[in-house]
């Protein structure tokens, strides 16, 4: 298998840098697909080294099914970002966005916290909020480390994918100047990849010395950046006055579940801060304080769960309303996994108790993730020319939503090795076994319609759409 990883890795694909970016992306598609066919050539050498000895005892299809790991790098071959130039702001070809403009302060949390949607967990020391500046971050600090809170430490992990700078008090991420909601994910890349892309962007704007277009709340501005830092330098420079401060970034997808390394690098980080101070605070951004924030509030939740105890859970109440069944989560994929799973039920109920904890202090944002799943689904009808998209957003909500339930499965099935065994490899070794990627290569909404007519069911088609993100091409494809 090792093969697939080295010469995919190696690979090495020229784009022609033609006039207008129709003709570069022209190029890139066909490159990418050059490039896939190549990929799958390698991975069908490798089953037919593997399966040989066994007589081909299954096909090639369960064969990728069972190395799910395979389409996650498939997904993932687009990192043209890594390369995109640092000029691109300064040239014009893209605008600085202010988090004004993308993270409207819903929970009313600025005048007091200085930061969009603060909010805690009740009775627990997890906070969440939307991407804080220099001075709000400070605050926040202060918050958790006063007379009445008194955290010592604190570990505070940003979620964020994508490049961003505190420029002139305000932060900013560089966007497409006709998309300017769209986020540009840095696909794949390391901590340190992102961090060295915004020292370059950083170095590149104070240079420049010239002025620039911004999007703020209400409108477009010209404004001459006069001081800049990544938000790397920021916390180091917060370390200075509050030692016991941690700084993690852990890259989290927009809607879809995290990576399983995802899971693993949120985990090893709390256990790592629980083992020097059982009573830390744990804080986490994305960049409105939203959807990533939530994802990483109800695993935070689940994990203190398991090294704290579990409170006491409330029967489920009956409700009469449209669609109850739906927002309790009761959908038939997920009722296939509950029957998989060991004690599924509780699995299930015990990550319902955290979204519902995570998401008591929430109403005004109107995000549940159990809701947003059906509340999605359920606008592919009325939003034609959105359909494709949300049908895929409905699938993520549902696939995250599944994977927040094998994560607790797995706190249960490995707490007595103390969780030695990251998640990634008992999903390979434990779950991939049992059958929960075929689950998961057949994910839809089968009380609803046939999923022989979805190709988004499948995991191949799944992952690959949602890195697909329909941007300019700016970089080199590496």
């Amino acid at each position: 298998m090792q093969m697939c990883v080295c010469v995919c890795v190696c690979v090495c694909v020229c784009v022609v840098c033609f006039q207008g970016s129709s003709t570069k992306d022209y190029f890139l598609h066909g490159a990418l697909q050059s490039l896939e066919r190549y990929f799958y050539l390698i991975v069908f050498n490798a089953y037919l080294h593997e399966q040989y000895p066994l007589a081909f005892a299954c096909n090639f299809s369960q064969w990728l099914c069972s190395n799910a790991w395979i389409y996650r790098l498939l997904s993932c071959m687009n990192q043209s970002e890594l390369r995109a130039p640092a000029d691109l702001v300064t040239k014009g070809a893209r605008v600085l966005v202010a988090d004004e403009y993308l993270a409207p302060d819903v929970l009313s949390t600025i005048k007091e916290m200085k930061v969009a949607n603060f909010r805690r967990v009740p009775k627990m020391s997890i906070y969440g909020m939307a991407q804080p500046t220099s001075e709000a971050a400070s605050v926040v600090l202060a918050y958790l480390c006063d007379e009445k809170r008194k955290h010592s430490s604190v570990l505070w992990v940003n979620l964020q994918d994508e490049l961003l700078l505190e420029a002139n008090n305000q932060i900013f991420s560089p966007r497409e100047p006709t998309r300017v909601e769209q986020c540009i994910r840095v696909c794949s890349a390391q901590p340190e990849d992102i961090q060295s892309l915004e020292a370059s962007l950083k170095a590149q704007l104070l240079a420049s010395q010239q002025w620039l277009e911004v999007t703020l709340e209400q409108e477009k501005q010209m404004k001459m950046i006069k001081s800049c830092s990544t938000v790397q330098e920021i916390f180091n420079q917060l370390k200075s006055s509050h030692h016991a401060l941690q700084y993690r970034r852990i890259p989290f997808p927009e809607c879809s579940a995290p990576s399983e390394e995802g899971f693993d690098q949120l985990l090893d980080v709390m256990k790592a801060t629980l083992a020097e101070d059982s009573l830390s605070a744990f804080v986490f951004n994305c960049s409105n304080g939203k959807a990533r924030t939530t994802t990483a509030m109800v695993i935070a939740t689940l994990t203190l769960w398991h090294f704290n105890g579990f409170p006491e859970f409330c029967e489920d109440e009956i409700v009469s309303v449209p669609d109850a069944k739906y927002t309790k989560g009761e959908f038939e994929v997920v009722m296939k996994l509950v029957r998989l799973l060991p004690d599924g039920q509780r699995m299930k109920r015990e990550v319902d108790a955290a979204l519902d904890s995570v998401s008591e202090t929430m109403t005004p944002l109107h995000y549940h993730l159990r809701e947003i799943i059906i509340c999605t689904y359920r606008q592919i009808r009325s939003c034609k020319s959105d359909a494709e998209l949300l049908a895929l957003q409905a699938l993520l909500y549902l696939e995250r939503y599944i994977y927040l339930i094998l994560y607790n499965s797995y706190l249960h099935l490995e707490k007595r090795d103390s969780w030695r065994r990251p998640f990634s490899v008992w999903m390979q070794q434990v779950a991939a076994p049992a059958g929960v990627y075929e689950l998961l290569n057949q994910l839809g909404f089968s009380e609803f319609e046939d999923l022989r007519d979805s190709t988004l069911c499948r995991l191949r088609r799944r992952w690959l759409q949602q890195n697909r993100h329909g941007l300019p091409f700016r970089g080199e494809l590496i």
